[in-house]
């Protein structure tokens, strides 16, 4: 339910407005909410049910949203709402005008006096047409501590307290090699966060997107005796409360209030109003290999040779901005790459994939075709003369394609096709680098603010989502290629809210140090709970060399990554997998390989965060929201609800600290089969082929039982099923199957979804959806049962033909795992396995 409660802020234009806005339940329906009592200078309004009111006050103005009797979220009660009006420029008002208006023209050139219609940076000035615009609003959250989100920031996953000199900024910039533990901007922005407490979670999504500023100020809950004060004072003053102040340099108050209660509903209740997570397809979940830069093509029949010498699996390798004719886009350097075509199918024959670079930045050159048709149809970002905006980027002089304008989004889509985009093929997908948007001379190294877009609208307006619309062009240009039937691949750099519609997205130019692997972690957590459940950090780190514990240790975290690529930078040593030694690529073969051998559990959660909205990558207190000690937990994470990762992020390290949540809950470790009750902390011993990964009791895992060279070699290969008994002895699991690349899966319910339930000594496999049909030929060959506390005396399988047949066993007394072997259980037909 949407409901739109009150209008904030007027400035005398249609266009900007104010409107907070409640979602309920799973989405913004057409229902409002219902005038329920109210008073002069006041209003009431409540939902169906009359459980959640919010409470209008007109003088001072306020709005408490209250579930039941207590108040969860007061809006304005700080007095920080504040819009200023657009004004007309001084230079432009007549002298009449001035006569009659002398009080405000005093104002406004004591405005101009302070700098606020002008600003300097560096050498650059920055006039606002029409003044200062400036927005901001202030929550105040009660008994929340734990706020999250307002990606991207290499900072906690909690956020946290701010000062003055040290607030929360939303701008995307380039910032290359960025610090740690700061709250400045970098490459993304999501407008949008979560508080979290004992009992309820809520969201507060606002959409802007010109430069942004987010204050917040937590005061814990202090404990008064009765003696002090009455019962009632005491609970007021005993709650604790986070009070969040938004600042916007221009737009409009736009805000969403999203109620929750759980997680799993503020997740959903934001999909509602941005978008789910882009169904992958299958290759993008496996490794790519990338630097900037694989030479020519020489260089990469190398390297893709090197990885089936060495036994290691990969899907995709990546080529930057040096494999383009002078840094044109859609070009080729003819001498390094002089046949592109053979260099794909080369890949092609091998099941694997390329991707290329296309950044928003066009070489200013007359008789580059890309320029020269963008240029004659006024598809440039304009300055504020009018002209074609010019800035400096890796070709030199440049111009940036207006992405905000439709017409330039679909011609720059229409590029794709292959008959314009000479060289590419079938396997040829997208990166877009450099798009928030980068500008080496400019202010900050981005766009001025004043530059000119589609509708007149200035850059300092929507600043933060031009590489949003870049990656939808691109994605819609991919989709387009292939007549509609086939799923795009993008990653972005920059991005903002519903980013996740159109592809991946990664943490950006990190440093080869154990410092930035570590602050992956939460970087990707706080993506994750923001939509983007599609992201990664660059393995090794892509400035610097890596010693090589270092990168066997982020190559064993990032396979436990939603997005799993290597990259570095030009003047970095080559670090292919196998150049640290035999034993070191053991180690790094072995984590590669543990990816693909979960991959069917990554597609399956893939496709419920399509679905569902539930992230792939959870920070623990979304599984556990009842347990205090996961609210500030960042360095071990949740996969789906059955995976508990734990990554190795010291050196040296000889043993870690794993925290084990839940107190009915067990766990198993992946490896070791050993069990642990939960609710408590365990120090695991490590050595240097440790991944920490514990399998939570209650789930079933589906894996691959043989790896491929690449995805497209395992589509037929046999499935094994890791059944982990919870304390009650049951386990409960899915497996998603399509495809893997065409959007069958959609238009003609062409995929199978199977459940998978073990209880009372049966595992069983039944459909979890009807509407889906997909032949496949795989079947489960493997089952292991984890946690079965007495050896069985038969183990039989029954098949929905009605046939019985008996299955040998191994069951061991020191693990209390039972283990089949030799099955051929089709995955896609109903059966069960009786343990007797």
């Amino acid at each position: 339910m949407a409901a739109t409660c009150a209008g904030l802020a007027r400035r005398g234009q249609a266009a900007n407005q104010g409107w907070l806005r409640l979602v309920l339940g799973l989405g913004p329906l057409s229902k409002r909410l219902i005038s329920c009592s109210g008073d002069t200078g006041s209003l009431i309004l409540a939902n169906g049910k009359g459980d959640l009111r919010c409470h209008i006050t007109a003088n001072p103005f306020k709005v408490d949203l209250m579930c039941k009797e207590e108040v969860v979220m007061s809006i304005n009660s700080l007095g920080q709402l504040y819009f200023e009006h657009l004004q007309t420029p001084l230079k432009q008002r007549t002298t009449r005008e001035k006569e009659e208006n002398a009080s405000i023209d005093t104002s406004q050139e004591n405005q101009e006096d302070l700098g606020l219609w002008e600003e300097k940076f560096a050498e650059f000035v920055d006039v606002k047409v029409n003044g200062p615009a400036s927005i901001g609003l202030d929550f105040s959250l009660h008994g929340f501590e734990h706020l999250y989100g307002i990606p991207q920031h290499a900072e906690s996953h909690r956020l946290k307290n701010t000062s003055d000199e040290d607030v929360y900024r939303l701008y995307n910039l380039d910032v290359y090699g960025y610090k740690i533990h700061e709250k400045m901007g970098i490459y993304g922005s999501v407008p949008y966060l979560l508080a979290h407490k004992l009992g309820r979670t809520v969201g507060i999504f606002w959409l802007n997107s010109s430069e942004t500023l987010v204050e917040i100020n937590t005061e814990p809950a202090v404990k008064y005796t009765l003696t002090q004060m009455d019962p009632e004072a005491a609970k007021q003053k005993g709650s604790s409360r986070t009070d969040v102040h938004w600042m916007s340099e221009s737009g409009i108050i736009d805000v969403f209030l999203l109620t929750g209660p759980t997680p799993s509903d503020v997740f959903k209740q934001y999909s509602s109003l941005t978008g789910t997570q882009a169904m992958p397809p299958l290759f993008s979940l496996g490794y790519h290999q990338c630097r900037w830069n694989y030479e020519d093509e020489q260089d990469v029949k190398a390297v893709d040779a090197g990885f089936d010498k060495h036994d290691i699996p990969y899907d995709v390798i990546w080529l930057d901005i040096e494999h383009t004719k002078g840094k044109r886009y859609f070009t080729w350097d003819k001498k390094r790459f002089p046949n592109p075509q053979r260099m794909q199918e080369l890949l092609r024959n091998k099941k694997r994939k390329l991707v290329v670079i296309s950044d928003p930045h066009i070489k200013i050159d007359p008789d580059y075709s890309v320029y020269a048709k963008a240029k004659e149809q006024g598809f440039f970002v304009k300055n504020h003369k009018g002209e074609d905006f010019e800035g400096i980027c890796w070709p030199g002089l440049s111009s940036y394609l207006d992405f905000t304008n439709p017409k330039v989004r679909e011609w720059y889509s229409g590029l794709f096709a292959f008959s314009v985009y000479q060289g590419s093929t079938d396997i040829l997908y997208i990166w877009n680098d450099m798009n928030e948007p980068s500008v080496f001379r400019g202010p900050e190294k981005t766009m001025q603010k004043n530059a000119i877009h589609h509708g007149n609208w200035e850059h300092r307006e929507l600043h933060n989502i031009y590489g949003f619309y870049q990656q939808k062009a691109t994605a819609e240009g991919l989709i387009q290629r292939s007549k509609g039937k086939e799923r795009p691949f993008v990653l972005t750099r920059s991005f903002f809210a519903g980013s996740q519609k159109y592809g991946a997205v990664w943490t950006g130019d990190n440093r080869a140090e154990w410092s930035y692997l570590k602050i992956s972690i939460p970087m990707l957590l706080t993506l994750s709970i923001t939509g983007i459940s599609f992201c990664g950090a660059d393995v090794g780190g892509f400035i610097g060399n890596p010693e090589a514990e270092l990168l066997v240790r982020w190559y064993q975290a990032g396979a436990y990554q939603p997005f799993f690529r290597g990259h570095a930078t030009i003047n970095s040593k080559r670090r292919e997998p196998w150049l640290f030694g035999k034993e070191h690529t053991r180690l790094i073969r072995e984590a590669i390989r543990e990816r693909y051998a979960l991959l069917p559990y990554w597609y399956s959660l893939f496709y419920r965060a399509h679905m569902t909205s539930e992230p792939i990558m959870r920070p623990l207190w979304v599984e556990f929201p009842d347990e205090l000690e996961t609210f500030g937990m960042e360095d071990e994470y949740m996969l789906g609800s059955a995976l508990l990762v734990h990554p190795v992020t010291e050196p040296k390290a000889t043993v870690v600290d794993v925290f084990l949540p839940g107190s009915s809950e067990v766990w198993y470790d992946s490896k070791t089969f050993a069990s642990w009750e939960g609710a408590c902390t365990v120090n695991i011993p490590v050595t240097l082929d440790t991944i920490p990964v514990f399998q939570r009791g209650g789930s079933v895992v589906p894996i691959k039982r043989v790896i491929g060279k690449s995805t497209g070699w395992m589509t037929d290969s046999p499935y094994g099923l890791r059944v982990a008994l919870s304390t009650k002895g049951s386990a409960v699991g899915e497996l998603y199957l399509d495809d893997g690349h065409s959007f069958q899966y959609l238009h003609q319910k062409q995929f199978l979804h199977r459940k998978f339930c073990f209880c009372s000594g049966v595992l069983s496999n039944s459909c979890a959806d009807e509407r889906g049909h997909y032949p496949s030929k795989c079947v489960v060959e493997q089952i292991f049962v984890l946690g079965l506390k007495k050896q069985p005396s038969s183990v039989t399988t029954h098949s929905s033909d009605g046939k019985d047949q008996p299955v040998a066993f191994t069951y061991c007394a020191r693990t209390s795992t039972l283990s089949l072997e030799k099955l051929s259980l089709n995955v896609g037909t109903d059966w069960e396995v009786h343990i007797k």
